[in-house]
């Protein structure tokens, strides 16, 4: 058991910073300015590092056939180069054309699959009777990854030049997954018991430690607690290092309840063997207390579908409503994301960094929504929740956010940007529960991969759509290529809300066509 919540602690420290593509936009006006970019170019940069996700099987298969370990290795030393070279690049070490630099941001993004490939197999294999709650409460912290990198920044360089940031953000994008990976290796790996239970305290203790960390995460990102003015960069990200430490509390009190309990039971077989004049008591007492430990058989999580390989699946009516509700969904508010910089400079504002931590941060908590979903209903009689349905329930106020972008002000951009951080890390989450139900565990690393390929496709679409328009309207009053106001998103904003909607309706078909099949897990 104690293995069992050490391995989820190692996965949420690999969740934590494997975000690195969420603070593009924290360093992408300075690449946009060193390459001499225009505004389809830079898209085309933010679509690179989605585009590492087109090869992401690529780590399905290899978790199939090598250690796991290894597989986060191969994961962490193409983020080093990725981002590395960039880096160098920006520190003027080396020169790099906007092919070099768009070929390294491709390796960058692919890094994330290795790593992401490993979490998800570790959590979906040791946690079986509360995958979706595991699931959930670790791909959170994925959400929070941009924040922690924004705390790491200001930090170290509290009052640098844009530039001097720029390069900040890259340098710890190359070095922390590796340094990360190298310690999380040992324990991040498949554990083979044959009988589990409900883990009930457990996992109320690590709702409550992640619930505080989101709590500080989000206050710490917006000035409405002020904390800035109180606590100095440095103590900010001191107490979020504390509270990434906090989960390894479950483990170690796993641990010590486990040797008690093991001396309590050799105690209690010891005396009855003493009763009845038996020899050897201690050594029998260590190996009936073996036999004895566990109580409940594993079972998997209600499914009653049949595993599914990448060619049936392909096949599927189910899996193309599921991609495209995948595409108006979760990428689309991945594509606002990696826009969010242009769109915050075209609307005069520049506290870019605070609205990618604001962002970072409500994600965080649209990721656990439905593990506190999953956790609570899951012990009430009727305790199946559609995924689709979860999914058309986020994407319907996603919509409304898009549209409320289409005011000025800069309350709408906070509210607009939370609410899409809080749907796009929601769907993110139900989509990895919601392909094992549709089409198995055998071949979901390979089949996930497969799914979120549409994230380069709709990075590279909607992104360039949303690139065009901004161009058009800089052409017609733009400042030396740069499109100011409104009206350079405002063509965008409706039809990325009337996208959203469609993927709403979508996941309610979706929703019709897997009726029978969540009905049986009751």
């Amino acid at each position: 058991m104690a293995l069992q919540w050490l391995s989820l602690v190692g996965i949420i420290w690999l969740q934590s910073i494997n975000g690195t593509n969420s603070n593009f936009p924290a360093y992408s006006s300075q690449l946009k300015h060193l390459l001499s970019m225009s505004q389809l170019q830079l898209n085309n940069l933010a679509f690179a590092s989605d585009a590492g996700k087109l090869f992401g099987w690529f780590s399905g298969i290899a978790a199939v056939h090598l250690p796991l370990w290894l597989v986060l290795m191969i994961g962490s030393l193409l983020g080093l180069i990725g981002y590395g070279m960039q880096y160098l690049f920006l520190a003027n070490h080396i020169s790099l054309s906007y092919e070099h630099v768009f070929l390294l941001t491709v390796l960058a993004g692919n890094s994330i699959c290795w790593i992401n490939t490993v979490c998800y197999i570790v959590t979906i294999q040791n946690f079986p009777l509360d995958r979706q709650v595991a699931v959930g409460l670790s791909t959170s912290y994925l959400g929070l990854s941009a924040k922690i990198y924004t705390d790491i920044v200001d930090a170290l360089y509290p009052s640098s030049s844009p530039m001097e940031r720029a390069k900040a953000y890259l340098l710890l994008n190359s070095i922390l997954p590796l340094i990360v990976c190298f310690v999380a290796a040992p324990i991040v790996r498949n554990i083979n018991f044959e009988k589990s239970r409900r883990l009930e305290g457990g996992l109320i203790v690590m709702f409550v430690i992640t619930m505080a960390t989101g709590t500080y995460a989000v206050i710490s990102s917006t000035t409405l607690g002020s904390i800035s003015s109180v606590l100095s960069p440095l103590i900010v990200v001191t107490v979020m290092g504390v509270f990434l430490l906090a989960p390894l509390v479950i483990p170690l009190a796993e641990q010590a309840m486990e040797r008690l309990q093991k001396k309590c039971r050799i105690r209690r077989v010891y005396d009855l063997n003493i009763e009845e004049g038996g020899g050897g008591a201690a050594e029998k007492a260590e190996i009936e207390v073996k036999e004895g430990e566990g109580d409940v058989e594993i079972h998997d999580q209600g499914s009653v579908r049949e595993e599914i390989g990448a060619k049936l699946m392909l096949k599927r009516v189910e899996f193309w409503l599921y991609f495209f509700v995948y595409l108006c969904g979760a990428t689309l508010g991945l594509v606002f994301l990696n826009n969010l910089g242009q769109i915050a400079e075209s609307r005069g504002y520049s506290r870019t960094s605070c609205l990618v931590s604001l962002s970072s941060s409500f994600g965080f908590f649209g990721r656990l929504i439905p593990s506190l979903l999953d956790y609570y209903l899951s012990r009430s009689t009727y305790h199946v929740v559609s995924r689709p349905a979860s999914t058309a329930a986020m994407m319907a106020p996603m919509s409304v956010a898009f549209f409320l972008l289409l005011n000025k002000s800069n309350l709408s951009l906070y509210i607009s940007t939370a609410i899409i951080g809080i749907c796009t890390g929601a769907i993110t989450s139900i989509s990895i529960s919601m392909t094992t139900d549709l089409f198995g565990t055998k071949n979901f690393s390979v089949n996930h991969n497969i799914l979120v390929a549409n994230i380069p496709i709709g990075s590279f679409l909607l992104g360039d759509l949303a690139a065009l328009l901004y161009h058009k309207e800089a052409i017609n009053g733009g400042d030396h290529g740069r499109c100011m106001g409104m009206e350079c998103y405002q063509t965008t904003f409706i039809i990325w809300g009337s996208l959203c909607l469609l993927g709403t309706l979508l996941a309610l078909i979706l929703r019709a066509k897997t009726k029978k099949f969540y009905s049986q897990k009751l």
